[in-house]
């Protein structure tokens, strides 16, 4: 099927260019405009409960999964948890460090709510906090929009589906459905974005003029630097202690790959291709088959990075920073939260509103800054999530003895190209359906 989102991609870039004119031509129409960007954040918030309920449950259930394989899938889920949460740890230290959203503040308005909204939270103390966690009825959290008690919800769910064995096997099959249906809603929203985009970026442009600008050119090239510098820093440096394979020989290897998750912003669209490629790289069947998929909604590092520095941005926006163990608790909740959200276009985006409604509902509405640069930062998220599942299946290859380095060698070397002819790349609509597939390989 022909892939339309590259009409949404540019749809977002003219309603950006347009915004931006229209804030500073006619900044008084420009504010008046805000009403566009609040409703599409709304649309979103609408979807965040669902959405977290649906990873969440599914996510336990691959855990449980993989962790029947015994070794390979121990090896995989931690390694990816600790990967995870580097990249998390990485994008608070250098949010904090940037800080693009200082001296923005939108509005008036906004700063005192936050600081009301603050002021209100210091004075609850920690037992009322976990007990506002429980919700009322196992349904109030989705009906009331409270997303750590939709995550508790799920957890759950979740956990009582393992309990139940294959009996539970039916129920998870349905919330697969559920899901897809799900980010099927999501996605005829997210063509609502050049709307969205277009309203928030003339209304905060008529607000502050030149320094939103600066403001959002700051957080995308420090997005950007920070995922080359984690690929490059992190991941290059521990495949190559690892297993002697050089990081860029690799990325080099999965080329056209890139290109394919460049034009499309999405990882998803080369899952199967990196499939095939990682078992003519070398690595087993079995590895490749637990390690790749699971990797899909475990080991996201662009999406961790974005998801930490996109939060602080609009925290600082908005005139109300977060404190030290706001961003401690942010962590945690994002290394939870975030899980699935890779290759579904806006599902990041929601996660990020899950973070912001979760832990400082006030600053849900900053999402709208976020909006008309999530699809410019969106590439080296899913870039930089690409290139961590390749890694680590070649890293759990090796620690389970599931790697042939003699082969990689000749294959990285060109000796040995990869046949296209073998790899029939085409999808039944687009859905995410690659990842049942993959773990029949195991």
């Amino acid at each position: 099927m022909r892939d339309r989102t590259r009409y949404l991609y540019l749809a977002v870039i003219i309603a950006v260019l347009a915004g931006i004119v229209v804030g500073f031509v006619w900044p008084e129409a420009g504010k008046e405009l805000k009403p566009l960007g609040t409703g599409f954040v709304n649309l979103i918030k609408m979807m965040i409960s669902p959405i977290i309920f649906c990873t969440i449950v599914l996510g336990v259930g691959s855990v449980s999964k993989a962790a029947k394989v015994g070794r390979v899938g121990g090896l995989a889920l931690g390694y990816f948890l600790a990967m995870s949460t580097v990249a998390l740890v990485i994008g608070l230290a250098v949010g904090n460090l940037l800080d693009p959203g200082a001296g923005l503040q939108l509005t008036d308005a906004a700063k005192q709510a936050a600081m009301a909204e603050a002021a209100k939270g210091g004075e609850s103390d920690t037992v009322t906090f976990l007990l506002g966690i429980i919700p009322t009825t196992l349904v109030s959290a989705f009906t009331q929009g409270q997303v750590l008690q939709t995550l508790l919800v799920a957890l759950l769910v979740g956990f009582a589906l393992q309990a139940m064995g294959s009996r539970g096997t039916p129920v998870l099959n349905g919330l697969q459905h559920i899901q897809r249906l799900v980010f099927r809603i999501l996605a005829m929203i997210m063509w609502l974005a050049p709307v969205g985009a277009f309203g928030a970026i003339a209304a905060v442009v008529g607000s502050t003029g030149i320094k939103a600008l600066q403001s959002l050119a700051v957080i995308m090239l420090g997005f950007y630097v920070t995922c080359l510098l984690f690929v490059a820093v992190v991941l290059g440096p521990l495949l190559w202690f690892v297993t002697r394979v050089n990081l860029w020989s690799l990325l080099r290897y999965l080329g056209r790959e890139f290109l394919l998750i460049l034009s499309t912003s999405s990882s998803e669209s080369a899952l199967p291709r990196l499939i095939a490629k990682m078992e003519h790289l070398g690595v087993s069947r079995p590895v490749v088959g637990i390690t790749v998929p699971t990797g899909y909604s475990f080991n996201l590092d662009g999406t961790a990075i974005y998801l930490t520095m996109a939060t602080l941005f609009v925290a600082s926006a908005t005139g109300a920073p977060l404190s030290i163990g706001e961003q401690i608790s942010l962590l945690v909740f994002m290394i939870i939260a975030s899980k699935g959200a890779a290759g579904v276009t806006g599902a990041g985006l929601a996660t990020l509103a899950g973070g912001l409604q979760s832990h400082r509902p006030d600053l849900v509405e900053g999402v709208g800054l976020i909006v008309g640069i999530d699809r410019f930062m969106s590439e080296a998220r899913a870039l930089t999530n690409f290139a961590g599942n390749a890694v680590a299946t070649v890293l759990v290859g090796h620690w389970t003895g599931g790697f042939d380095k003699e082969r990689a060698a000749l294959v990285l070397g060109g000796g040995d190209p990869f046949d296209e002819a073998t790899l029939l790349d085409e999808h039944d609509d687009g859905e995410p359906a690659q990842e049942e597939k993959a773990l029949q390989h195991a």
